[in-house]
């Protein structure tokens, strides 16, 4: 295995999903519900985006790309490592996907306390 500075955010995401697999379902569905949440609340975001490394249209580019993705492969997310890493960490989506798993364990959404390390250690 490559040093944790080498790696990449798809196979950062395959450990994740590896080593804490019972906590997959449940990001999923916070996942789910941020990404509604980004594309039925479009005004009030561009309202409040300020000062962001990218423009808020990006940003809901992004949401919509991780939406499709939750919506065609709801069971092979939660089962394999490779789909849940390749499909959700791969390219910009990692932008908003990486985003959203440090709000699931800042949010103290997580029930496994391995899981807010692993993300810390991975992601940020």
């Amino acid at each position: 295995m490559q040093p944790l500075r080498m790696l990449t955010n798809v196979p950062k995401a395959r450990l994740l999903h590896s080593l804490l697999i019972q906590e997959i379902p449940d990001f999923l569905g916070y996942l789910k519900e941020l990404t509604e949440t980004v594309l039925s609340d479009k005004e009030r975001i561009k309202a409040e985006w300020k000062d962001q490394m990218f423009g808020v249209d990006f940003w809901f580019e992004l949401a919509e790309q991780v939406h499709r993705v939750l919506a065609k492969y709801p069971k092979d997310l939660c089962k394999s490592s490779g789909v849940f890493a390749d499909q959700l960490f791969d390219g910009y989506t990692a932008i908003f996907t990486a985003h959203a798993l440090t709000q699931y364990v800042a949010l103290c959404r997580h029930t496994d306390p391995k899981f807010k390390q692993a993300v810390e250690l991975l992601f940020t």
